[in-house]
């Protein structure tokens, strides 16, 4: 597989990020050392690069998986609320320890909003500034699921990354479409910022469409990798087949399919009902506080284009 330079970063990555959240309990709830075993496996195809953030609650998965791997030769995109110096310092040392690893390559603030929400966690970029001088972390930036996230970088010099949600549909985008957000990447691009999107089967509900859906982001010249959550050694090969080939193996096409799939809500669901609103199936309802599928669902995902906390997932 084919590496690339994160922009000004001298971070060389993978053109595909393994997206960890997926093997963990919020959704395949692999074990640990299958887990570990599928980090490697793709390790092995050629992708050095992983992204997970302290609320996945999987370091341990990433303890074992780089076990055996060249700590250079591998690279580590994690994520934080934190907003004070100790949350700051916590998050770190929580990464440092539980992966057992002497430095972090990339650290995000989570779920940035907008220039006003990084001003609001300065107090933890500023550790994360003065950690990267000692050599603890290697790269600064946010994560985020808004183009006004995505400005504030425009503000912010020294921010080195953007992990910005980027799908064809543009599911999940807030406060725009997939091509305001694209615009904005572009001028980040050209400052030499460091760029992977996520989303790029919209949390699942491209799947069916997954050629199309991959070669929207593949061919955008100014993202540096694709992180793609990967659940299987099926689910890598063709991922990794897509992005080099455009194809993928017709057997390993048909194993992919053969999965049971299902509608996931998040815990964090707010029960604003706009998804309830959205499906014409009657297929999910409020039950309890929460946003809940029941027999009529048919996984077509459009529920989640409205889900204001995009917490609804097919998995």
């Amino acid at each position: 597989m084919d590496k690339i330079q994160l922009g000004n970063t001298g971070i060389t990555v993978s053109k595909i990020c393994f997206g960890s959240l997926t093997m963990t309990p919020f959704q395949a709830n692999l074990s640990v050392e299958k887990g570990a075993y599928l980090i490697k496996y793709a390790y092995e195809k050629g992708i050095n690069f992983l992204d997970t953030a302290e609320i996945y609650d999987n370091y341990s998965y990433i303890r074992e998986g780089i076990n055996g791997i060249s700590r250079e030769k591998y690279v580590l995109s994690t994520k934080s609320y934190a907003y004070t110096k100790e949350l700051a310092q916590k998050s770190l040392e929580k990464a440092l320890r539980e992966i057992g690893t002497d430095y972090i390559d990339i650290f995000l603030l989570h779920e940035q909003e907008s220039e006003y929400t990084v001003k609001g966690h300065y107090e933890a970029i500023e550790y994360f500034l003065k950690a990267k001088d000692q050599g603890k972390i290697r790269a600064i930036g946010i994560s985020t699921h808004r183009v006004a996230g995505a400005k504030a970088l425009l503000k912010y010099k020294e921010l080195d990354i953007i992990h910005p949600l980027v799908n064809m549909a543009g599911i999940g985008i807030h406060d725009g479409t997939v091509f305001d957000m694209l615009n904005v990447l572009e001028q980040l691009y050209n400052m030499g910022k460091g760029i992977y999107s996520m989303k790029a089967l919209g949390g699942g509900h491209l799947i069916n469409r997954s050629r199309e859906a991959i070669n929207f982001v593949k061919n955008i010249p100014f993202i540096h990798s694709i992180a793609i959550g990967m659940q299987s050694c099926d689910e890598i090969d063709a991922n990794i087949q897509l992005i080099d080939n455009n194809e993928i193996d017709i057997n390993i096409e048909n194993n992919i399919r053969k999965k049971n799939r299902r509608l996931i809500v998040a815990d964090y669901c707010i029960a604003c009902g706009r998804c309830v609103e959205r499906c014409k199936q009657n297929g999910i309802e409020i039950i309890d506080g929460k946003a809940t599928p029941n027999s009529n669902c048919i996984l077509c995902g459009y529920c989640a284009t409205v889900c204001p906390e995009f917490c609804i997932k097919v998995i």
